[in-house]
């Protein structure tokens, strides 16, 4: 292992806060409800590194997958309806015996819920870190999950994993660890015996053929290996080491982190307003760059301006986050729009002294842009 890859880890074990996901398949049984010992010996991992001075966030699936069993449902519903319902009866019963497990070591558990909607609305995003805040200043353990009773489809965040990512940033986390079935990431399907496992990431050049499936081999959780590739992906871009495991490994997890993979961060710390911009705020719209607008904005961070825009692409008005497009298709950064969509048509391609001196500022500030790698 080299130095670097070694500090990943380090980091990793020295984290003074830190945010741990854990999937539905590892804290139900396979049939739904709960398995209690599994829980209990989670809680205990994450109580000794409370114990030992660290503030530890637990983002906890199984709200759905709990609520099997007591409703007499024979597998995870996929109506929208009945995982809601699902989820009502589920997520009481999560609660519960975390405060229970929990309490054994005279912690406190503070259940947050959210949807997509409280990150992608910047007052909601404000909210949370706040409430996330100051639970910890308060020596409680966080446990944190989607909000499935009331979620639809169009504003889920589609698997834990994601919003495991976005909290971290929302609380300022040292590091990430994700614990799921798969006690690594690898190179292959693990079950046919002729994969490798992946021990430590430094960047996508380590991902080169890596093949990650959606969703985990017990049937219960919704995301896979690729959610949680893609969130160990946002959490690094924002200078935060992830460590992907299994639960049943969870205790050197978040001890001496020498198992499973380790991802070393990528990218500086952004700010809350930065991240959002980049990761959590809804997009209504796209705005199509030339390879000149590109440059600017991507390398030399400057503002966008309509001289470098070819097209315009969606609905949306002035104070939205819109998407922008290299002539490739591919998007190169986000960020808050300073006109209606209907406006640009008229605008694009033209430079500055050409247009209406009302109209002569940048289409995007250099504030309120995020170049995306």
């Amino acid at each position: 292992m080299s130095d670097q890859l070694s500090a990943t880890r380090k980091a990793v074990a020295a984290a003074q806060r830190v945010v741990v996901k854990v999937g539905s398949s590892s804290l139900t049984t396979t049939k739904g409800g709960l398995d209690a010992e599994r829980l209990a010996t989670l809680v205990d991992t994450v109580a000794r590194r409370v114990a030992a001075g660290g503030h530890v966030v637990l983002v906890s699936s199984g709200a759905i997958a709990a609520g099997i069993a007591p409703l007499g449902l024979s597998r995870r519903p996929k109506d929208l309806a009945t995982q809601q319902a699902a989820a009502s009866v589920g997520q009481q019963a999560l609660a519960h015996a975390y405060a229970e497990s929990f309490s054994r070591y005279d912690l406190t558990v503070g259940q947050v819920l959210l949807t997509a909607d409280d990150v992608v609305r910047r007052g909601h995003y404000r909210n949370a870190q706040r409430t996330l805040d100051r639970l910890l200043g308060l020596g409680a353990v966080p446990v944190v999950n989607e909000n499935d009773t009331v979620a639809t489809h169009e504003i889920r965040f589609g698997d834990n994993d994601r919003l495991a990512a976005l909290v971290s940033h929302l609380v300022g986390a040292d590091a990430l660890v994700l614990l799921s079935d798969v006690d690594a990431l690898y190179d292959g399907d693990p079950r046919r015996g002729d994969a490798s496992a992946i021990r430590e990431v430094n960047g996508d050049a380590d991902m080169a053929g890596v093949h990650a499936g959606r969703t985990g081999a017990s049937g219960l959780g919704t995301g896979g290996m690729a959610s949680k590739v893609e969130a160990a992906r946002v959490a690094c871009s924002s200078g935060i080491p992830v460590l992907l495991t299994s639960a049943a490994l969870a205790e050197r997890a978040l001890g001496p982190a020498d198992v499973g993979t380790a991802f070393a961060a990528t990218g500086s710390r952004l700010s809350a307003r930065r991240f959002w911009l980049a990761h959590a705020a809804g997009a209504n719209g796209r705005l199509w760059l030339d390879d000149g607008a590109v440059a600017a904005v991507v390398k030399r961070r400057r503002s966008l301006l309509a001289a470098g825009i070819t097209a315009v692409e969606g609905a949306f008005d002035g104070g939205d986050v819109v998407e922008l497009v290299n002539p490739a298709g591919k998007v190169v950064g986000r960020g808050v729009v300073a006109y209606d969509a209907a406006e640009l048509p008229d605008l694009i391609g033209r430079s500055t002294h050409e247009l209406p001196a009302e109209q002569r500022r940048e289409v995007v500030h250099a504030d309120d842009l995020v170049p995306l790698r």
